[in-house]
């Protein structure tokens, strides 16, 4: 069926997406944590930024199993 071939795209879509607003958060998470702990006192370390990454590839991992299941299905269907 062609509706599970658009789903398998539109999650594929939305995990490549994610990965990129992953590495951009993290990325500017980390140099705001650099600027803090050398300017505004944090305790933390640095290291602490790449905790943001944790609920992304959570979404990364969900998106990317929905768009294999749905590519599984279409090809079954087919």
């Amino acid at each position: 069926m062609k509706t599970h071939r658009y789903l398998s795209y539109v999650f594929m879509a939305l995990a490549v997406l994610l990965s990129n607003v992953m590495c951009a958060v993290v990325s500017y998470n980390y140099c705001d944590m650099q600027w803090g702990i050398r300017y505004g006192g944090y305790s933390a370390p640095a290291n602490v930024a790449f905790l943001s990454a944790v609920p992304y590839a959570a979404g990364i991992a969900v998106c990317a199993g929905l768009a294999w299941l749905f590519h599984r299905r279409s090809r079954e269907i087919s």
